[in-house]
């Protein structure tokens, strides 16, 4: 009996929470896997995940640790990547990135493979996955840019506590219970784990994700903002973002008002379109409350688009609501998304 055909994979960040979605996503998936190799820091070597029935134990990752592997999917944080994406190209493996370490890098395609794949065939090793809050709200408005045009962008998300990670996830949780029972508490984690100040998440709104710029705007502001440009190559695109983190476990939602570059298009035109669109859910009947909500949209690889209506003022101008699973397409599943692209379009072969 022959060896079953696949690729080598390897999973950077194997123990935290988008490197176990990944791991979900490949099984779910059934990508065609001949060898997985799961990696991390040397804090979580040694911990035992179980894939497809079967256990692996962790390894801590090293330069060394790429040699034969095809695909590396990396979320780790940008100094991991940094460090050893370099090393993993060198030895032949493609590096699939979760982090921000190279998305603006010029030499680097930022894909999202409903809105740019074929931005693939010009990588270099090393392939970026996009912001989080970027890639959702580029899927729901790259079919309206291709029949309509756009010319503007104007952003206000409302972010799960999840994109910061486990901690923080427990952090809310915590706080919750305390404000609940009348107790006190410190907050430690968020907004910014590296900021001087913390405050409360739960029961709150924070209105700053990751740290401010010289600008006024935050560093994840900025992400959506540059990287809607890069994705959709329209550097003269207008955009603006702001970034709020709300006690939401799971999901990020956007209200997205954008302008068109048509005269004479309906709401109805754009709910028509984005049921078509390739990885969009329209979820769009206001006399039957039916909207986009982000506890529905946990488990689920879409983005979950509705609220779609005419701006009263602006001929050209529209708003919608944007959800979607931060951890999935957001991150785990738009990584592996890439990796099936790379097979399909023979970037990759299986041996």
């Amino acid at each position: 009996m022959g060896e079953a055909k696949g690729l080598n994979i390897a999973v950077v960040g194997a123990t935290g929470a988008v490197g176990q979605q990944m791991l979900r996503t490949l099984e779910n998936r059934n990508f065609p896997i001949k060898h997985l190799t799961l990696l991390s820091s040397a804090r979580s070597a040694g911990t035992k995940v179980t894939f497809k029935g079967e256990e692996y134990v962790v390894q801590e990752a090293a330069p060394d640790s790429f040699e034969g592997i095809d695909i590396a999917l990396f979320s780790a944080g940008g100094s991991v990547s940094k460090a050893l994406a370099p090393e993993a190209v060198k030895r032949g493996a493609i590096v699939v990135d979760n982090t921000s370490a190279y998305r603006m890098d010029t030499d680097v395609p930022l894909v999202v493979p409903e809105v740019n794949e074929e931005d693939l065939r010009g990588h270099n090793g090393i392939i970026a996955n996009p912001n989080c809050s970027t890639i959702q709200m580029v899927v729901a408005l790259e079919p309206l840019r291709q029949q309509y045009g756009l010319n503007k962008v104007v952003v206000s998300t409302y972010q799960a506590v999840s994109g910061a990670g486990a901690a923080a996830v427990a952090e809310m949780k915590d706080q919750a219970r305390a404000i609940l029972n009348d107790e006190e508490f410190t907050p430690q984690i968020l907004p910014v784990g590296s900021d001087v100040k913390k405050y409360q998440i739960a029961f709150n709104a924070v209105p700053q994700i990751d740290k401010f710029q010289d600008n006024g705007f935050t560093f994840e502001e900025m992400k959506m903002v540059n990287e809607t440009k890069k994705i959709m190559h329209m550097p003269e695109l207008k955009v603006a973002a702001t970034c709020v983190r709300l006690p939401v476990e799971t999901g990020h939602s956007e209200s997205v008002y954008i302008e068109i570059d048509q005269e004479g298009v309906t709401a109805s035109d754009i709910q028509q379109l984005l049921e078509k669109a390739p990885g969009v859910v329209l979820q769009d009947n206001p006399s039957e409350q039916i909207y986009p909500m982000p506890a529905h949209s946990v488990g689920k690889n879409d983005v979950f688009v509705g609220r779609i209506r005419k701006d009263l003022d602006e001929e050209k101008g529209f708003h919608m609501w944007i959800v979607s699973d931060n951890l999935l397409k957001g991150a785990a599943w738009n990584s592996v998304q890439i990796a099936e692209s790379l097979l399909r379009m023979g970037l990759v072969e299986e041996k």
